[in-house]
């Protein structure tokens, strides 16, 4: 019987000392289990330090353009290629042709200040001629007209004498305005032409560049304005071409007007002298 009592006293017992050790502590003393010391933050990298300069070197690495006249010039076909040919040939010959006829027209004008001083100043035509240059056109017309005096005889002699001198002098005259016309036709043909050749070499690398991005499959924008700088570059060289001939030919249209008015003036001079002077 005691033992039984005691079973049941210690059975009783158990549950209340549980249940008071699962009871919260009172607010004013926390369990020291539930108080955690904070973590310190890591401290931050130094940053590393700047590399030291070094002076004649560039500070920026120069990226070399993929596209251009040499990736043009590498990649184009034959086609493309004779195309810049000829607009390389019609550029050479404008800027020949230009100089060429700068320095003729500058001449002539020193022929002419010459011959206003020394022709006009002989006491005859013969006198007069031999005074001027040989390559001198004002030689070359005086020369004319002083051979259609020595020349109206036979069958001319039924020309008027007056009429004689008046063609031979004209007839030297359109033949130096012939001269100095020459190369004025090349300029006029690659100021009108060269555009058209430039776009002609653009549609065709278009052309070329887009059947190479459809067959590669990829339109990104690298793989389609590459190609199609590189065609547009034809545009901008036939212009390059054709735009100094324009200026170039109408520039020496202007000179050579104003050259000529000053040879048809000498040869009407020229013509009132031998009139006034006979067969001389």
């Amino acid at each position: 019987m005691l033992a039984s009592a005691v079973l049941m006293v210690t059975l009783i017992s158990a549950p209340l000392s549980v249940s008071f050790a699962q009871t919260p502590a009172t607010p004013g003393a926390p369990a020291a289990s539930s108080v955690t010391t904070p973590t310190p933050a890591p401290a931050p990298a130094a940053a590393p330090a700047p590399a030291p300069f070094q002076s004649g070197k560039p500070a920026t690495e120069k990226i070399e353009n993929p596209y251009g006249l040499k990736a043009l010039w590498a990649e184009g076909d034959v086609v493309a290629k004779t195309t810049l040919i000829i607009m390389v040939i019609m550029s050479i010959g404008t800027w020949y042709i230009m100089v060429s006829k700068l320095v003729e027209l500058g001449k002539i004008g020193r022929q002419a200040k010459a011959a206003e001083k020394s022709f006009w100043a002989a006491p005859t035509v013969t006198q007069g001629v031999e005074s001027l240059k040989e390559q001198s056109p004002y030689r070359f017309i005086a020369e004319a007209g002083l051979e259609s005096t020595k020349k109206h005889e036979g069958l001319l002699a039924h020309i008027s004498f007056s009429d004689w001198v008046t063609q031979s002098i004209q007839r030297a005259t359109d033949s130096v305005q012939s001269n100095m016309q020459n190369g004025l036709a090349f300029l006029a043909t690659v100021g009108s032409t060269a555009p058209f050749v430039g776009l002609f070499g653009t549609v065709w690398g278009i052309y070329n560049a887009l059947v190479k991005i459809g067959v590669s499959g990829q339109a990104s924008i690298d793989k389609v304005a590459g190609p199609v700088g590189e065609a547009l570059i034809m545009t901008a060289i036939g212009l390059a071409v054709a735009v100094p001939a324009v200026l170039g030919y109408n520039f020496i249209v202007r000179r050579n007007k104003t050259t000529m008015d000053r040879i048809r003036n000498f040869g009407s001079d020229l013509h009132s002298v031998l009139i006034a002077s006979g067969k001389k």
